[in-house]
């Protein structure tokens, strides 16, 4: 419970440990070992893939999240720089199924990541492939999967100075922005765990802490 607390509402160790009667490192062990095991419940990719389409799954949602870090001012620090979201912070790939239920995190990039290179690092299109799985996803990710005849990866239209959207296009585009809803209320329940409000932590613990509030996550709205 006291871990819990610590997790869900940021509580300072140190306010912890006085007010349960326990010395600061002891809270600070009870939490790392805490998030180790739960890191270590979080099912690996290609066997969720496979559960999904076993259970007749066809599609997978997945997008991209900034989870801010606080500023330092070494210059290793730049490349966390987003420019997009004018943060510093890790970024983090997630993949849900078509309720929303969250399924894998991948590991952290720096913050400059975009989205497709992140994909692409961590081989997603082999993954969803293997699985025999879609996914939907945003503009984001345009250009990921280049296979015309059989495409995994649905981003939608997109606009350019050259040529319009057509109707049908744009409808399109308003099927695809619904089928894609639940992943953001996924990551809003992720980020219901305030110790994500700015982490502290190097991108090794930031993925094991992502993990683990993954199972939690899970277990809370399973519940």
């Amino acid at each position: 419970m006291i871990v819990l607390a610590v997790l869900r509402h940021d509580q300072r160790l140190a306010g912890m440990a006085g007010g349960n009667g326990v010395s600061e490192s002891t809270v600070r062990r009870w939490r790392d070992e805490l998030i180790r095991l739960l890191a270590a419940q979080a099912p690996r990719l290609d066997r969720a893939l496979k559960k999904i389409a076993k259970q007749g799954g066809e599609a997978v949602l997945i997008d991209g999240t900034l989870i801010r870090t606080q500023r330092r001012t070494d210059k290793a620090d730049r490349r966390n720089y987003s420019g997009k979201h004018r943060s510093h912070g890790l970024h983090f790939l997630a993949l849900t199924d078509e309720k929303g239920r969250l399924i894998w995190i991948l590991a952290a990039r720096p913050g400059r990541t975009c989205d497709n290179t992140a994909a692409r690092h961590d081989h997603i299109l082999a993954h969803l492939r293997a699985a025999g799985l879609g996914a939907l996803a945003d503009l984001g990710f345009r250009g990921l999967d280049n296979d015309i005849l059989d495409p995994v990866i649905v981003t939608g239209y997109t606009a350019s100075r050259t040529h319009k959207l057509t109707p049908g296009e744009k409808e399109a585009n308003r099927v695809l922005a619904v089928g894609r809803a639940p992943v953001e209320h996924s990551f809003a329940h992720l980020k219901n765990w305030r110790i994500l409000t700015k982490l502290r932590t190097d991108p090794a613990r930031a993925t094991r802490l992502l993990r683990a509030l993954l199972v939690l996550t899970n277990l809370e709205v399973n519940r």
